[in-house]
């Protein structure tokens, strides 16, 4: 049967058997009324499936459709999560670079200022004393003016005078925390005593200052000058 019989067999206008010429129509028979049936079943379930394949090859496409485009939207916002990863790690870079930059800065500074700082101390650090120690000076020269006017005959008023600036120099020291290092009748400590020579001297104990030849000065607890001194010894066996 030709493609044409069969699809218009589906269609349900079944015609009649072909006959070879010169040859008369065939009577109805069962047995192919039934075959025609049969195959008219066999070409409705044929195109069922190819439906059905078309159909899923339609959502098979669909789906290949629809994937890249689920897909790319993950891929763009993991893109953007990168940039701005690098992004603020590229500014917490320049912030560290310029906290550090200001440090240095800030160091420099400062170790310039100590520097500055400990030039005028070395510089000007005696500038009070030196200003308290104009009016002793003043005076000394008074004192030696008042001297030579009297052509040394009043040797009392030149003493007054010495003993005044005396006075007032050893007031100045003690106001800048100088003070005279004790070592008369005192035990000898090499720590602030220097021994030019040694005595045996009746009545003292060894090792006593008896006599000092220079006085010697203290800044606060640092020794400016020790006091020479004369100490005691102990007498040589008869």
């Amino acid at each position: 049967m030709s493609r044409k019989r069969k699809q218009r067999a589906a269609a349900g206008d079944v015609p009649e058997p072909e006959v070879p010429s010169g040859e008369g129509k065939l009577p109805p028979n069962p047995e192919l009324e039934a075959a025609l049936r049969d195959a008219e079943e066999a070409i409705g379930e044929a195109s069922a499936p190819g439906e059905d394949e078309a159909g899923g090859s339609v959502e098979a496409d669909a789906a290949e459709v629809d994937g890249p485009g689920v897909e790319a939207p993950i891929a763009e916002a993991g893109a953007e999560e990168e940039v701005d990863e690098r992004g603020q790690a590229e500014r917490d870079f320049e912030e560290e670079k310029e906290r550090r930059l200001r440090l240095q800065a800030d160091f420099e500074n400062f170790r310039k200022r100590s520097e500055r700082d400990r030039r005028e101390a070395l510089n000007f650090g005696p500038q009070n004393l030196v200003k308290d120690l104009l009016s002793v000076v003043d005076n000394l020269e008074r004192a030696i003016g008042h001297a030579q006017e009297s052509e040394g005959g009043d040797l009392q008023g030149l003493l007054q005078g010495v003993e005044l600036v005396e006075r007032e120099l050893r007031g100045t020291l003690d106001k800048h925390h100088v003070r005279e290092v004790e070592a008369q009748g005192k035990p000898f400590d090499p720590a602030v005593h220097e021994a030019m020579a040694q005595l045996v001297v009746e009545g003292e104990e060894p090792n006593t200052v008896v006599e000092v030849l220079q006085r010697g000065y203290q800044l606060r607890d640092r020794l400016v000058r020790p006091a020479r001194v004369v100490v005691t010894k102990a007498a040589p066996p008869a």
